[in-house]
């Protein structure tokens, strides 16, 4: 079997302001870390906005829409750009997760992994927020529950950053279990551990500054893993942020590069134990361009190496 790779040219399109730290460098950067490798490559799809719809209502996808501009470049929020192109890019980045769910769950693939652009986790029900437009992997989640007929789905958040959108979008739905560990105090102030969502499916577990790589493998090895595996999932997902790096510019967790080698490891062998190895992952943070490129490629071996 294979792992296999969604992305698109159409996520280059997406453009920021210069300087900004989501910019188009960080997925070409990745891109040219998985050249040689052996994934089954496919080009990620648009998604419809039924898909959107799963977790957006039709009001915040028009906005969205209406919003691109003709020329230039347009401000959502305080961090959130759009450029001519950029729904495009969306709607490839909430497509190819879609994909490589179907992928996955019809047996085409062991496990993939989604380079698009631009990430989701920050994206609310009405709020694009923090680079993010769309809740990529949230909706991936939804359409395997709604669609594909699987009852429970875990969300495994690794980014620094809390991902308050995916929390925002699943947690009424007591179907799937979503785990964050996030760097707090840090951007976007969310994600207290006393958080459980109305269904006790939420999980938070804050990281002060300087955590190091060794008290991270014992806080995924005695929090993060146990939790997932009583959850019983038929699928997992990743929300992928390799910015807990040491090197990133945004934020100041102490992980090296091999730690998220170890943790590729540890998720495609707990995959493997109790959901047939079904596991999507699809990338988020990350924003030194070089610790983002070797993560990820340690990273997509690790999927690799579990589907052999």
């Amino acid at each position: 079997m294979t792992t296999a790779l969604y992305t698109h040219p159409d996520c280059l399109s997406h453009v920021t302001p210069e300087g900004h730290p989501e910019q188009v460098a960080r997925l070409r950067h990745v891109l040219a870390a998985l050249e040689g490798k052996a994934l089954d490559r496919h080009e990620a799809p648009l998604a419809e906005e039924a898909d959107l719809r799963l977790c957006h209502p039709q009001r915040y996808i028009d906005h969205v829409r209406s919003s691109e501009p003709a020329e230039g470049i347009t401000q959502m929020d305080p961090d959130t750009w759009m450029s001519p192109g950029s729904m495009r890019a969306a709607l490839r980045a909430a497509g190819g997760a879609i994909a490589a769910v179907d992928a996955v769950l019809d047996g085409r693939a062991d496990n993939a992994f989604v380079a698009t652009r631009p990430p989701g986790h920050h994206a609310e029900t009405e709020s694009p927020m923090g680079f993010c437009l769309f809740g990529n992997v949230a909706i991936a989640a939804k359409h395997a529950l709604e669609r594909r007929g699987l009852k429970r789905v875990a969300i495994f958040d690794p980014d620094v950053h809390h991902g308050n959108g995916t929390q925002d979008l699943v947690q009424s739905d007591g179907r799937i279990l979503f785990i964050s560990t996030h760097q707090q105090p840090l951007y976007p102030g969310t994600g207290n551990r006393d958080e459980y969502g109305p269904h006790d499916t939420i999980r938070n577990i804050p990281l002060p500054p300087e955590t190091d790589g060794e008290t991270y493998r014992m806080i995924v090895t005695q929090q993060v893993l146990p939790k997932i595996e009583s959850f019983a999932p038929e699928l997992i997902l990743l929300s992928s942020g390799f910015d807990a790096h040491k090197d990133d510019p945004l934020a100041s967790v102490n992980l090296e590069t091999q730690d998220f080698a170890w943790l590729t490891d540890q998720m495609t062998a707990l995959a493997a134990k109790v959901c047939g190895g079904r596991l999507v992952s699809c990338l988020e943070g990350g924003y030194n361009l070089e610790a983002l490129a070797e993560a990820a490629a340690v990273h997509v071996d690790g999927l690799i190496a579990a589907g052999a």
